[in-house]
């Protein structure tokens, strides 16, 4: 069968019973993702950098599509968390990255009054699979060389 698209653990969180991120109803778009190990959110300071929650996993995808990261709604609103890059985006050159082997991370601020532990299990976004286009004239050639944030 071929691999088209979804999810696996990497290796280093093979044997730290991570679930694979899974939709909650037949009409969900979006796949849930669970937090792989405890994180404390402390309140936002300014000049303060964001918190990056692991995954355990990593996502493979065609070419011309790229996976949505985005906050659970209930988030901001009870847990005052906010995802820092307001969306994220895994392109399909990061899934088995020389740096990280494409492991996926939310990276929140917390604008809450209070410190959040984000623990192990707690779902804290969703993950959405996508189609991208380009323009007639495109001429991106380069490749991947790094994991999070290489591309900046």
């Amino acid at each position: 069968m071929d691999k088209n698209r979804g999810f696996e653990i990497i290796s280093s969180y093979k044997d730290k019973n991570i679930n694979l991120p899974k939709r909650q109803t037949k009409n969900s778009a979006g796949y849930d993702i669970e937090a792989a190990e405890d994180t404390l959110i402390p309140v936002f300071h300014p000049g303060q950098a964001p918190v990056l929650v692991k995954t355990g996993i990593k996502s493979y995808l065609k070419e011309n599509e790229f996976l949505m990261l985005v906050n659970r709604s209930s988030n901001p609103l009870k847990k005052g968390l906010v995802v820092s890059n307001s969306v994220g985006i895994v392109d399909s050159d990061y899934y088995n990255n020389p740096d990280n082997e494409g492991h996926i991370m939310f990276s929140f601020y917390n604008f809450s009054d209070k410190d959040i532990l984000i623990k192990k299990g707690d779902r804290i976004g969703q993950a959405i699979f996508l189609n991208f286009l380009t323009t007639d004239t495109d001429s991106a050639s380069g490749s991947r060389s790094g994991g999070f944030g290489s591309t900046m």
